[in-house]
């Protein structure tokens, strides 16, 4: 526009920011103790259902996850409908809160297509992001629903930064929610900011085994953590047997039961270690649960970022205990401390302890409070338990019926309690606080929740003699809209229209739905319009805003399932022989291997440096190629574990993690089998990892059944798959070390004494099976199934279907026990023996029976 009356162009350009972390039009300093950045954290909640969503947005929730009926690791919650979608997530945006969806489990081939169906109904409901597992689903996501962002779920055991940047290469991520067992200088170590923004779990339940690497429930009951029906075995009890010998550990018998999460007082360090997003578990709990974990954690990240906040106090961290816990701990944020995480003593909800017992007397007790803690309030109607040391099922608990002269009585008929086994020394817990439980309960159903205002990015463009523009903008109308000034606009004599005047002016947005977020002054000269006239401008503009229809949800794409899968490809020749694979964990068995002309043969040594040796051993073979197999989990900085394997010189590679199959990508001289643990349950999947980690052979997820991997051999070339046919099934792989905690006074690796190289360890089961315990080369535990599993009676259906290499697994054989299992299997594929003959010697030399396992189990 020119300029009027011949005078000298001034342009006025003064981009005001109204709202946000940083507000430069106002310029004031950050406040003390606060964090620069370039986004604001985000509190991420739980919620297994309608209640459990209003109860989070109530507390201060930025985003809130939960499930549908099918693709949902938490299948007992109530979780949403897809009826639900539209209104939860119109109810969620009109707050100012995201919803995600969780889709984290496996896929098999025939469930693709019903997920697709999901990816549709997900994006037209408008949900903000998918936390997924599987990688062939994370695929399908970006390709038919990519305006939907996709988070990488822990499920996906993303550990260190070489497996998110393999995961990285395969598609954009918008989230990488990383594997529990990490510590604050581990995750530090992803970089800042990191390629993608990381999310952590900061309150709740622990899994002791990593997440997408716990095969305890299919293998015990064939019921699918990785498809969201965990059993929950590790809440159980066990016994310690060492070197045969059970070992006397008293009330000690929740081995594997680790403490809850609260990381309540390490938010500041998670937000300089750059973590965007922090999560709390739970979908399988309360709405007073939601609610009370969600205020704390909302007040703790404010504080952190300086905002005027109380400060956690001893009441906020009481509400934590007692909504639910197992006692809290910070869990592996601070370090390697097992005692710490697992103290063994139980297994379910327990609350605050509250001392012991010094008197009792029939119907009334009196406690000694333990000297170092705060010891919580006590009052009529409160919930007690008495711990009943090794006897769990002989424990009591009940309400307090009143409490007079230091005196806690119990109703001496309707308390249930037998009295005859209270008795000094016994210890005391707080398992509930009615009182508590119906203020959070009032809070969350009695919250006046406020609709968030929609923000208006405003510019401003004029000059003397021409009309004032507003050109108004916000994220859900599909285009900015316009309005002139009736009236031009005059040149200034006094007080001309500054940045200042007009935020003022037309942000007076009042009662309705908007707010001025940005002003983008351009006017040119000095300019002056009656503020009846701005006043009228504003209105028009709220008017015209809410008249604009609403952006809408985004769509999915044309692309299809079929799309993305391989192609068809015949099966093998029907005169190709099958190929019997052996894994060997010790020389014995490699001898035996090797005695045996096994055609390749994968060494899997508690101590790699052995690895050297068994190469050696290996070169007077001819016959054999031995391939080393990489630890299950590589953490930051343990990427030394696979130069070692390098240096040994091995034919091929074993690869057991994202991080590994990235070490190794380029290495096109060794040949590369990607194993179980890489969750290969559907042929888009398994092409990803083919092709970018060029792979010569995936092994199939012990998640599918006979049915399954027929389904998965017909969807994509047998010869991509090797399938484990006699294995004692890995059930539990932890960062928790069993030996260390139960059977040392250290606290880690660097203190215990290392009682795992010296003792044969097992763990015996309510059912009275045992289960052998074995250390890896990064101290981490596998707990393996003590029953032996055989998929000989499926040969001939595999074999028909076109797959020909199989793999054998040995666990603790001698060399001749190696050599018997070995001849029975390689009888099998060479025609001699058939597979009932098979399961009959297997289950004559397997010392605690065999089983048919996750294979025959029916879904």
């Amino acid at each position: 526009m020119p300029p009027q009356n011949g005078a000298p162009r001034t342009t006025l350009h003064h981009r005001t920011e109204i709202l946000g972390l940083n507000a430069c039009a106002i310029g004031s300093p950050s406040p003390p103790n606060s964090f620069t950045m370039a986004y604001s954290p985000e509190l991420l909640s739980p919620a297994g259902n309608w209640d459990c969503a209003r109860a989070a947005v109530a507390a201060g929730a930025d985003a809130i996850f939960f499930g549908l009926p099918a693709f949902n690791a938490r299948l007992r919650a109530d979780n949403f409908t897809d009826a639900d979608l539209p209104e939860l997530m119109e109810f969620l945006h009109r707050h100012g809160v995201k919803g995600f969806v969780t889709m984290n489990t496996l896929i098999f081939t025939g469930e693709l297509s019903a997920a697709e169906e999901q990816l549709r109904k997900v994006a037209a409901a408008g949900v903000d992001a998918l936390i997924i597992q599987d990688l062939g689903l994370a695929r399908m996501a970006r390709e038919i629903a990519p305006q939907v962002e996709l988070h990488a779920s822990t499920q996906m055991t993303l550990t260190s930064p070489e497996g998110l940047h393999f995961v990285e290469r395969l598609f954009p991520l918008e989230r990488a929610v990383l594997a529990r067992e990490l510590s604050l200088k581990e995750i530090d170590r992803f970089g800042q900011p990191a390629s993608t923004p990381l999310e952590v779990f900061v309150h709740g339940a622990l899994c002791v085994a990593y997440s997408g690497q716990c095969l305890t429930s299919e293998s015990l009951g064939q019921r699918s953590a990785n498809r969201g029906e965990c059993a929950q075995a590790c809440r159980m009890p066990y016994e310690l047997v060492v070197d045969g010998e059970t070992q006397p550990l008293g009330e000690v018998r929740y081995l594997l039961s680790p403490q809850d999460l609260a990381a309540v007082d390490q938010i500041p360090g998670l937000i300089q270690a750059g973590v965007r997003s922090f999560k709390i578990e739970g979908r399988l709990k309360s709405p007073e649960y939601v609610a009370a974990v969600t205020r704390v954690y909302r007040k703790a990240i404010d504080a952190a970022l300086g905002k005027p906040t109380p400060a956690i106090t001893a009441t906020d961290r009481y509400a934590l205990e007692m909504t639910f816990s197992r006692g809290l701990t910070p869990g592996w944020l601070s370090g390697t401390n097992h005692p710490a995480l697992t103290h063994g003593r139980f297994g379910k909800k327990r609350g605050p302890f509250l001392g012991t017992i010094t008197e009792a007397q029939n119907g009334w007790i009196r406690i000694d409070p333990p000297p170092s803690q705060q010891v919580p309030p006590l009052k009529a109607g409160d919930g007690i338990v008495f711990d009943a040391g090794e006897n769990r099922d002989l424990e009591q608990g009940a309400a307090i019926w009143k409490i007079e002269n230091d005196r806690i009585i119990f109703h001496r008929t309707y308390s249930g309690i037998n009295f005859d086994r209270i008795r000094p020394g016994v210890t005391l817990y707080k398992t509930s606080d009615p009182a508590l439980q119906s203020e959070i309960r009032r809070f969350w159903q009695n919250a006046k929740l406020t609709p968030q205002k929609t923000a208006i990015h405003l510019t401003v463009t004029g000059c003397p003699g021409q009309p004032l523009t507003l050109l108004g903008r916000t994220a859900h109308a599909p285009r900015p809209f316009e309005v002139i000034s009736s009236v031009p606009l005059q040149p200034a004599s006094k007080h001309s229209l500054s940045a200042e005047i007009l935020t003022r002016q037309l942000g007076r947005l009042g009662d309705t739905s908007f707010e001025l977020k940005t002003l983008d002054l351009q006017l040119q000269g000095d300019c002056h319009l009656p503020v009846s006239e701005l006043n009228r401008l504003r209105r028009e503009l709220v008017a015209g805003l809410e008249s604009e229809p609403a952006t809408p949800a985004p769509t999915a794409t044309s692309v299809t399932v079929h799309d993305l899968l391989p192609p068809a490809a015949a099966n093998a020749a029907a005169d190709a022989s099958p190929h019997l694979a052996v894994l060997c964990r010790s020389l014995d068995q490699l001898d035996a291997a090797l005695a045996g002309k096994v055609g390749t043969i994968y060494c899997d040594f508690e101590d790699p440096r052995r690895y050297k040796e068994a190469v050696a051993r290996a070169a007077e073979a001819p016959a054999s190629r031995i391939h080393l197999a990489t630890p299950r989990i590589l953490k930051p900085g343990e990427t030394g574990y696979l130069k070692l394997i390098e240096r040994a010189a091995p034919d091929g590679v074993l690869l057991r993690n994202l991080a590994s199959l990235e070490h190794y990508r380029d290495r096109d001289d060794l040949e590369k089998t990607g194993d179980f643990s890489l969750n290969v349950a559907n042929p888009i999947t398994a092409k990803l990892l083919l092709e970018e980690a060029r792979l010569s052979r995936l092994t199939i997820s012990y998640d599918l059944n006979i049915g399954q991997v027929l389904d998965l051999l017909q969807g994509a070339p047998p010869s991509w798959f090797e399938l484990t046919l006699h294995q004692h099934m890995p059930l539990f792989h932890m960062e928790h070390c069993v030996f260390c905690t139960f059977m040392s006074s250290g606290t880690s690796y660097k203190d215990c004494g290392r009682p795992c190289e010296s003792h044969v360890v097992h763990l015996r089961d309510r059912v009275g099976q045992l289960h052998r315990l074995q250390a890896d080369v990064g101290c981490r535990n596998t707990l393996f199934n003590g029953r032996a599993q055989t998929g000989a009676r499926f040969f001939p259906a595999l074999v028909a279907a076109g797959l020909r290499h199989f793999r054998l697994e040995f666990l603790d054989e001698d060399f001749a026990a190696a050599e018997t299992t070995l001849q029975n299997y390689q009888g099998l594929l060479q025609g001699q023996l058939q597979p009932e003959d098979i399961a009959l010697r297997v289950a004559a030399s397997e010392k605690l029976g065999v089983t048919e396992g996750t294979l025959a189990s029916v879904r």
